[in-house]
């Protein structure tokens, strides 16, 4: 793949990076209603997001760091977003152009004094993998192999304006409205700069690695945080195959099944005894050894769940909760869904549509098994976001709704839940989880 010199670093250059997007988007509107008037209009529109989504991911990838750390959050809204960004962004998640060999040998210098050279015995001129804000590189040192992670130059620096900058775009496709959006793009705005933390992230890393290796099936690479920096981060390499190979490569259902129970004990153990989650649950960020072992990786973004929230979420997974209205309400309020100030229509409405949504996404959670390899849960998760995605009453209260854990939580939920039934060939046992509950932890009730 064809490296990359340079990258806009300032303000100006990736404020006029993303004006030239938008020109090339108001082109493709005055075609699309040429095209509306001459021809089909749902091919019209069609072709129209197509178009887009090529042109916006494009100059994402030239600007790399937050924006197309954001495209890569986007594309796994596969419920709201249309078909053409979902594959345009999915892009973000490996096929990024990597940074040349001087880019960084540059940051090596500056953050660890030394060319990574003369850091190891040996270090590849060519990144094994690039994605939103790093890539990957291989080196090799006393015998060890390790993957050392650079950050890309002035990602960190410009989170802040980038959002800026992205924020409408981003409203625009999810059809998401202005109105009360400040909260979740704050909440995002801080993430990305955890993420973009590699000091933070070994840190995190190596604590998620003591809370959860002794859970079966699981393996942890080890982290150096003398050869590391918070923009460089080296770990042990990783040998297998990423989910999506080792699916594609037609394991056989027996090590595909133990795969997936392993994913979903680690996450029910982050969910309920660690109460803080790896919140970037995408197939690049798992790595399966020849063994079977399910080897996570990049803990650069951690979603603690407070007790405020945890409670009244998981609360709904239980059936008389759900049915009792004054409590189901209870939890709509503690979750900031339902709001004081709310005319009685509205209580109404949003009631109804929280409760077909929350009860379907917490239906995994109330069972003693379930069969995320059946196409009808993810089906059913498709149609209902595609449907309230369209629904012109949601849209005429101009509000967004739901905590701001919600951006992390649902990100979470929704690429585990993807992750599964791409694994899983039958059911899992839900709750296995508690048979590996660490003594100095406590499951909450």
């Amino acid at each position: 793949m064809k490296t990359v010199d340079s990258i806009p670093v300032s303000k100006a250059a990736r404020t006029g990076t993303l004006l030239k997007a938008g020109a090339k988007v108001g082109v493709n509107y005055l075609r699309y209603y040429g095209d509306r008037v001459l021809g089909d209009k749902d091919q019209a529109q069609e072709k129209l997001e197509r178009s887009n989504a090529k042109d916006i991911y494009k100059s994402l990838e030239t600007m790399k760091g937050s924006g197309l750390k954001v495209a890569q959050m986007l594309s796994m809204e596969k419920t709201l977003l249309p078909q053409a960004y979902v594959e345009q962004f999915s892009l973000s998640q490996f096929s990024v152009p990597p940074l040349s060999i001087a880019l960084v040998r540059k940051t090596f210098r500056k953050d660890l004094g030394s060319n990574p050279e003369e850091l190891f015995d040996s270090f590849a001129s060519d990144a094994l993998f690039a994605a939103s804000i790093g890539q990957v590189h291989r080196a090799e040192k006393n015998d060890h192999t390790y993957a050392v992670k650079i950050q890309y130059p002035g990602v960190r620096d410009s989170v802040s304006s980038d959002l800026q900058l992205l924020r409408p775009f981003a409203l625009r496709i999810l059809g998401l409205p202005e109105k009360g959006s400040e909260i979740y793009f704050s909440e995002v705005e801080q993430k990305l700069l955890e993420e973009t933390d590699y000091a933070l992230e070994c840190m995190q890393s190596q604590s998620i690695a003591a809370a959860c290796s002794h859970i079966p099936g699981l393996r942890f690479p080890k982290y150096y945080p003398e050869l590391s920096s918070p923009r460089i981060l080296t770990m042990d390499f990783m040998q297998g195959q990423h989910i999506s190979q080792f699916v594609d490569d037609r394991a056989n259902e027996p090590l595909r099944q133990r795969v997936a129970q392993s994913l979903w004990d680690f996450y029910m153990y982050q969910f309920h005894v660690l109460r803080k989650v790896h919140a970037d649950p995408h197939p690049g960020n798992f790595i399966v050894s020849s063994e079977g072992q399910l080897q996570p990786i990049d803990f650069g973004c951690m979603k603690e769940l407070p007790d405020a929230f945890y409670r009244p979420y998981f609360s709904l997974v239980r059936p008389e909760i759900i049915e009792d209205e004054r409590k189901f309400n209870n939890a709509l309020y503690a979750l900031e869904i339902l709001r004081t100030e709310d005319s009685a229509e509205e209580t109404a409405f949003f009631t109804q549509l929280f409760k077909e949504i929350l009860v379907l996404i917490t239906q995994p959670f109330s069972q003693s098994t379930f069969d995320f390899s059946s196409k009808e849960f993810m089906h059913k998760l498709t149609t209902i976001g595609a449907r309230y995605a369209k629904m012109k009453e949601l849209r005429s209260y101009n509000t967004n709704r739901g905590s701001k854990h919600f951006i992390y939580m649902n990100r979470t939920l929704f690429g585990l839940f993807q992750l599964m039934h791409q694994i899983s060939t039958g059911p899992i046992l839900v709750e296995r989880y508690k048979n590996f509950t660490n003594p100095t932890h406590t499951v909450a009730n």
